[in-house]
């Protein structure tokens, strides 16, 4: 059963987590045993326990302890559950709580890209994609559209920063993802059966709507970071370069809007 403190000093330590430590600090990297994050709303946190993520605490708006949130906090067992009125939580972060709810979790521990791809057929590279909107967008698209697993560069953004995973709607804990090893990962890939295409505007590239695409067995869709795209050695490297038709002069879509089309494409309908 959990414990209720109700919100009286904003200087308690125990509530730096929501309002005081940057997400740099959460993802503590120096002692990753005790790094966290913050789901923040019912479904997150909901798809975030289905996964397997360790609950430590609580911070929401005083009418959900008995209403929306009493069946997420059946399943937290003995943590602390800090609660207030919404205005005194609007004060303690600094904005408008979404959907009364932040939970502290546990960050879990990450598989191998070995582990992750052996049985996956169609598995997402994103490389250096640095705005956490993006990445949570992708994410989305990722699990409604037919990828296995997504895997990301270390220089990209954090998948479980909060806005990631907010914008994501807890799918970040749906799709399993992990990061690339430091260095050759196309021959990473390779090694284990995949061939990699690049999300690239050339004029070698193929059309997404190229019938070879579809029938390749394992195969890699490689998306690039916002402005600049793959880097030119990444496509250089990948067994097919492959553009997104488009009209009116449009040379480029968002990463997150690229990615969804190409997941339908490649990923969702070669599965039918």
């Amino acid at each position: 059963m959990f414990t209720l403190y109700e919100i009286t000093d904003f200087a308690d330590p125990a509530l730096d987590v929501y309002a005081r430590v940057t997400e740099n600090q959460l993802v503590n990297r120096a002692d990753p045993e005790n790094a966290v994050f913050i789901a923040e709303s019912p479904v997150v946190i909901a798809r975030a326990l289905d996964a397997g993520c360790v609950p430590v605490s609580m911070l929401m708006e005083k009418k959900h302890v008995e209403g929306k949130g009493a069946a997420i906090l059946a399943r937290c067992g003995d943590i602390p559950v800090y609660a207030a009125e919404l205005p005194v939580l609007t004060q303690l972060t600094g904005f408008h709580l979404t959907r009364g709810m932040l939970c502290c979790m546990r960050r879990p521990a990450l598989p191998s890209v070995e582990a992750l791809c052996r049985d996956a057929r169609r598995v997402a590279v994103l490389e250096n994609v640095m705005n956490p909107t993006n990445l949570g967008a992708i994410f989305r698209s990722a699990a409604a559209l037919g990828v296995d697993v997504v895997l990301l560069t270390h220089a990209g953004s954090d998948p479980l920063y909060r806005r990631a995973v907010r914008v994501s709607m807890g799918t970040v804990f749906q799709v399993p993802w992990t990061y690339l090893p430091e260095g050759d990962w196309q021959e990473t890939l390779h090694g284990l059966g995949f061939q990699t295409a690049a999300m690239a505007l050339r004029d070698d590239s193929l059309s997404i709507a190229d019938p070879r695409l579809p029938g390749i067995e394992k195969l890699a869709v490689v998306l690039g970071t916002e402005g600049d795209g793959l880097a030119s050695d990444t496509i250089a490297r990948c067994d097919y370069t492959v553009r997104i038709p488009m009209r009116h002069g449009v040379d480029s879509l968002n990463v997150a809007a690229a990615s969804a089309v190409a997941f339908y494409q490649l990923c969702l309908c070669a599965g039918q």
